[in-house]
Formats: C-alpha cells, structure tokens, sequence
C-alpha cells in the first residue's frame, strides 16, 4: 500500500481518482490547490503526487518547481494531470521534474496501471490494479 497525494482543483476528478486508488489499497490525500498539495507533500511526504497543471493560486508546473527545489519533497514521484494536451505542454511537465504526464479525459485503470508502475518502479513492489 502506497501513500498518493491527489492535487487538484475539480471535486470529481479528486473523488474518481481517490476511488479507484483506495480500491487498490492506498492510503489517498487530497489537496484542492497547489499551495495546500505542497504543504502536504512536505507534512505527509507521500510516495507519488498525481498533480493537476492549471488550478488557481499557482499552476501544477509551479508546484512541481516548488517540490523539486525542496530537500524534503524533491525525491516525490510527480505524475502531472491535465486537460492541456499540447506536446509542448506534455514535454514542459516533464522538463520540470514529472515522470508521466497523463491527458484528461482519462480511465482510472489507465491511470492506475500508471500509479502501479511507477510504484513498482520504485521498490513499493507488487500492487494491484483498482480500477
């Protein structure tokens, strides 16, 4: 069981995406905004943060450059979220530190087989698919 940071600022998205990851047996936080997903991060220092790009207050990308120069956060896998498409937006999240950049609209076992591999990845070992 893996600790997983949601941030993002549209209600549904957060409880599809909490659903499907509580139903593969993580333990989910949920932040509505990049500012309050820092602070988070830095609390809870979970093992992956699935980050939305454009919420208010400061944009996914800026939050990722917040976590990435923090000692405390910088080893946090980050999987950017977003409805923003472009390539060029795709290569910016990446550019700035994300492993993954998944497109909305998404499937949560798509989004799961994501969470799963990159958790695997990791050393957090066999998980299983939620969705």
């Amino acid at each position: 069981m893996a600790r997983i940071l949601v941030v993002d600022d549209e209600p549904h998205i957060v409880k599809l995406v909490s659903f499907s990851l509580e139903k593969g047996g993580h333990e989910v936080l949920e932040a509505p905004d990049a500012l309050t997903g820092i602070a988070l991060a830095r609390e809870n220092k979970p093992d992956l943060i699935l980050m939305d790009v454009m919420m208010p207050l400061m944009t996914g990308f800026e939050a990722v450059d917040k976590l990435k120069e923090d000692p405390e956060t910088r080893s946090i896998p980050v999987v950017m979220l977003s409805a923003k498409s472009q390539m060029y937006e795709q290569e910016e999240g990446l550019r700035r530190g994300a492993l993954r950049y998944v497109c909305k609209p998404f499937t949560p076992r798509d989004l799961v087989g994501v969470v799963t591999e990159i958790l695997s990845d990791a050393g957090e070992g066999d998980v299983e698919d939620g969705a």
